[in-house]
């Protein structure tokens, strides 16, 4: 077992503790929500560790947390939340990472599984044949001018809205903090990140990005899946995207900003992928700035891919359909915010974890407060996708917190040593899943063992208090890049 392993203390049936007495130099304890056998497989990678030095950050506050979907990351674990505070706590790249608000967006369909019957596949190829995917050379059809993409920047996917007839504002109502994070400054994003994602607006990219068209196959909590508009047998469709190339730059540039800075700041770090700066510098602001206008970017980002959700929709299913496909919610799991939190204003990253508002919420649409926020958890492909509301418990424990997703358990070299593309979409076919768009290198590195059992992580999340299951979904088709 190693020191980390040895180190924690169980403190209730989810949640166990790293002390600061572990470790020299930790200022707060280091907390992972998880059961045994999800210790287990976090035992496998050096996430807890980096937990260890993200509780090193100046500034930082109460604890660290890990959430039971917690793989080593860069710098943070992902699946990890930290929290500083002003003006003398810090700001960390590394604690965002690198796909700037990577979220998920949920679009409910008018319409049954059974309605769909037989037109599942000629709709997911329609889908895959607008939406663009990969890593590269992926273009989307929206191309911006200077101006419009410093609107985007500035606003978000409001804009979109309003002038290019792109969403509607009934679905930046229905997005978290409306779209837009305030304090975006497109001055602080370089020439070469706006390069990087200047076309690509309505692109999907690769790796565990993905698009589904799924169905409710189970409802959990009926007062609030009423709030959210689902029922039972309804078609779904879930969208895995996220800043693409320009976030990617803006985290890279100022990753090496903050290290340049680190000797004149007077910080020492046990982690160089942790470079950071106090948030009261202008460093900081600098970042933050840049950050926001690439969240926005992301925000806007999702809603062109879910314009062209609804394009495809219309195309397979009719117009009427297409127009009454409405926005549920969008939640973003790779950003920092500047929240209040027991009476303190405070500065929380989340890195591959979801904010999960509770009831009475005034920072969620109004529809939905009286049952908290939507929080979504993807499954991997093949397996189940969940819908869940925000707990009290969230606030209590996790700074208003949960998890985003199943958590890898393998690496991406890994699977593709152990399973071939090929072999994945037999299965997936095989199963009556429709599978488009995917590269084989692409569909080995996501196949669903190469992840953590996405029912068991929900389960701790929900023992722990921080979110309550609505609606459990299953894929009917997955385009993947």
């Amino acid at each position: 077992m190693s020191e980390t392993m040895a180190a924690l203390r169980q403190v209730d049936e989810t949640c166990w503790e790293i002390p600061v007495e572990a470790r020299p130099g930790m200022r707060v304890p280091a907390r992972v929500f998880a059961d045994g056998a999800l210790l287990d497989q976090i035992a496998g990678d050096r996430s807890l560790e980096q937990l260890q030095n993200v509780a090193m950050l100046p500034g930082v506050r109460d604890a660290v947390l890990a959430m039971p979907d917690v793989h080593q990351g860069y710098g943070f674990p992902v699946g990890g939340v930290a929290a500083t505070e002003p003006p003398d706590g810090v700001i960390s790249p590394g604690g965002v990472g690198y796909d700037i608000n990577c979220g998920v967006r949920l679009l409910a369909l008018p319409l049954t599984a059974t309605d769909l019957a037989n037109r599942t596949k000629a709709l997911v190829h329609e889908i895959a044949r607008r939406v663009p995917v990969g890593s590269r050379h992926a273009h989307g059809r929206l191309r911006l001018s200077d101006h419009d993409l410093d609107r985007v920047l500035t606003d978000g996917p409001r804009v979109l809205a309003q002038e290019h007839g792109i969403g509607t504002l009934d679905d930046v109502a229905h997005t978290e903090s409306e779209g837009r994070l305030p304090g975006a400054d497109p001055s602080a994003v370089s020439e070469r990140a706006r390069t990087r994602g200047r076309d690509q607006l309505g692109t999907l990219g690769a790796g565990n990005h993905f698009l589904e068209v799924q169905r409710i196959a189970e409802i959990t909590d009926r007062t609030a899946a009423a709030a959210f508009g689902l029922d039972v047998d309804q078609v779904v469709v879930l969208i895995h995207s996220g800043s693409r190339g320009l976030g990617h730059q803006v985290c890279t540039d100022h990753v090496r900003m903050m290290d340049s800075a680190l000797r004149r700041f007077g910080i020492v770090l046990p982690d160089r992928q942790l470079a950071c700066a106090p948030l009261s510098s202008p460093e900081a602001s600098a970042y933050l700035a840049a950050m926001a206008a690439a969240a926005n970017f992301a925000w806007a980002n999702r809603a062109t891919l879910a314009h062209h959700v609804r394009g495809a929709i219309a195309q397979v299913l009719g117009p009427a359909v297409a127009q009454g496909t409405r926005q549920v919610y969008d939640v973003a799991h790779n950003v920092a915010k500047m929240e209040q939190h027991g009476g303190r204003r405070l500065c929380v990253h989340r890195k591959g974890a979801t904010r999960a508002f509770p009831p009475g919420s005034a920072d969620i649409p109004e529809a939905y407060r009286t049952v908290g926020q939507p929080v979504f958890i993807p499954g991997s492909m093949g397996s189940p996708s969940f819908v869940l509301a925000g707990r009290p418990g969230a606030m209590e424990r996790s700074f208003g917190s949960a998890c985003h997703g199943a958590g890898r358990r393998l690496s991406r070299t890994a699977a593709r040593r152990a399973i071939t593309g090929a072999d994945v979409r037999r299965r997936l076919a095989a199963e009556g899943i429709v599978v488009s768009g995917a590269s084989s290198a692409g569909l080995a590195e996501e196949v669903p063992f190469a992840y953590k059992d996405v029912e068991r992580v929900v389960g701790v999340v929900e023992r722990a208090g921080l979110a309550a299951r609505v609606a459990r979904m299953v894929p009917l088709g997955v385009i993947k890049g």
